[in-house]
């Protein structure tokens, strides 16, 4: 088992020269090594690649050249290219695809000398809620092997929650940041769309996808958000901005907030011992000066089917490009082109993928583009909408991020609409492009984390975090692990 280091704890290892970078990335391979079996949380390794890269941080540590976050190791959700890896997205379909570019937000990583670990499992093109979709196997829960660690990016809340890594990248498309890192008793980061380039990220649905750290705590992810943020001119939705120090907040005291609770996320559906463990955060928030307010976000409830119809939608669009012919998987026997097309995705791609593609083609084809995508943009606005009028009159909203505690493996494989459901919580951010941070706040009576949502206006990383942090300030949740269980 590796020692339980957060990356702060790792960063000030390297700084004082009581660790090398090497020394640390040999730790978590073994790590890994012998607990990555049972749990398929990575999918990729390398080790030549990351004892080299380690010994490239060790020599800028040596020369007093590093920043905060050189020679820290860290894993990336497959979803993100990296020169001279393997870039599948866990999909047959890229089984055979080594990438010949890094992705903007990997390479900002490396420029500032983390250390790359591997690539974590996720849901196929981070379609699902379960990693249950991957091509490569099943992940599974670090606290209780028998259930999910949510998805899409669960493989890298697994990776961090059993401490074979001290930080991961993921992707949020409907809250495949937040979810995991709720069911796997982590700190996961979506920032408002645009903030994190796209670039190097492979598409699942443009207008929704971003990119965002996952580490033990708030303040890690500030020092990750540091680096990864950034206008990239390769990204058209990527948002020019002045720099700024996504830690200055983690101090700020939090008398006078106002916290909005959203009446809408607390009704009919939500587990009691959920909803116990954000009585619990509200109990700190409130000792520490903050007011409560009720408000109402009227359209939630048509949130799933928006998000649903809009982003299979962008799904079938972007996916149109694995065809056989340029790169990717392509059948072995065809007779004529489009053979090779139907044969080559029928083959290629998995169920859940295949299932999102003809929802998006059916709702995007003549004669339904007017009755289901354009009234689901409509709706998207007037969910925004709801969010702006809600933050108008509070600082955050505090929310759940899943009605339950992590599900059981398998227990939505006959019944993919109920893993649509569980995501209620958390697509509304993804319809808005604004920013929302899940940590942990207790566990349930059979020991699996409860993880809470805290969300904010656009731009409002910083005070997302601070506000985070000190609740990790006044409770232990986030300290700790699955291996007492």
């Amino acid at each position: 088992m590796p020692k339980n280091y957060t990356l702060k704890q790792c960063s000030d290892l390297l700084q004082s020269k009581q660790a090398s970078a090497s020394e640390l990335a040999q730790e978590y391979l073994a790590a890994i090594a012998a607990d990555n079996p049972s749990l398929n949380a990575y999918i990729t390794l390398d080790k030549e690649r990351t004892l080299t890269e380690a010994k490239v941080a060790d020599d800028r540590l040596a020369q007093g050249s590093a920043s905060v976050l050189t020679g820290v190791p860290i894993a990336y959700k497959d979803i993100f290219c990296q020169q001279g890896w393997r870039s599948a997205c866990a999909s047959k379909m890229l089984d055979n695809f080594t990438a010949p570019y890094t992705a903007t937000v990997v390479q900002n990583l490396l420029d500032a000398g983390m250390v790359t670990l591997g690539r974590t499992n996720m849901d196929e093109f981070a379609m699902g809620s379960t990693t249950e979709t991957s091509h490569y196997g099943i992940t599974k829960n670090p606290w209780q092997h028998d259930h999910v660690p949510g998805g899409s990016s669960g493989g890298s809340a697994a990776a961090v929650a059993a401490r074979l890594a001290p930080a991961a990248l993921g992707s949020d498309t409907g809250g495949s940041i937040r979810q995991p890192a709720a069911h796997c008793g982590i700190t996961g980061l979506k920032p408002t769309y645009g903030v994190i380039s796209r670039f190097g990220m492979v598409a699942y649905a443009s207008s929704f996808d971003q990119a965002g750290p996952m580490a033990q705590t708030a303040e890690d992810c500030a020092l990750l958000l540091n680096s990864m943020a950034g206008f990239d001119e390769r990204d058209s939705t990527s948002i020019e901005r002045d720099k700024e120090d996504y830690t200055r907040d983690l101090n700020r005291p939090l008398q006078g907030l106002k916290i909005g609770l959203p009446r809408e996320f607390f009704g009919e559906g939500l587990d009691s011992q959920v909803h116990s463990s954000i009585e619990e955060v509200l109990n700190i928030l409130k000792k520490q000066g903050a007011e409560i307010i009720d408000v109402s976000l009227p359209h939630t409830e048509l949130s799933i089917p928006a998000y649903y119809v809009l982003a299979s939608a962008e799904a079938s669009t972007n996916l149109s490009r694995y065809d056989g012919v340029r790169y990717g998987y392509r059948a072995k026997e065809f007779s004529n082109l489009d053979e090779m097309y139907s044969k080559s995705r029928a083959e290629g791609f998995g169920e859940e993928v295949k299932r999102r593609i003809m929802i998006g083609t059916y709702v995007l084809s003549h004669g339904y583009y007017d009755a289901y995508y354009l009234k689901a943009q409509k709706l998207r606005r007037m969910v925004a909408n709801d969010f702006q009028a809600v933050l108008n009159k509070c600082d955050i909203i505090l929310a759940p991020v899943a009605p339950t505690a992590a599900p059981k493996l398998s227990s939505h494989s006959s019944d993919p609409v109920q893993m649509y459901l569980s995501d209620i919580y958390t697509v509304s951010l993804n319809l808005a492009g604004l920013p929302g941070i899940a940590l942990p706040a207790g566990q349930t009576t059979s020991g699996l984390p409860v993880g809470v949502q805290l969300i904010g206006n656009y731009f409002a990383e910083s005070r997302l975090l601070g506000i985070a942090h000190q609740i990790q300030q006044h409770s232990d949740w986030h300290t700790r692990t699955p291996f007492a269980q």
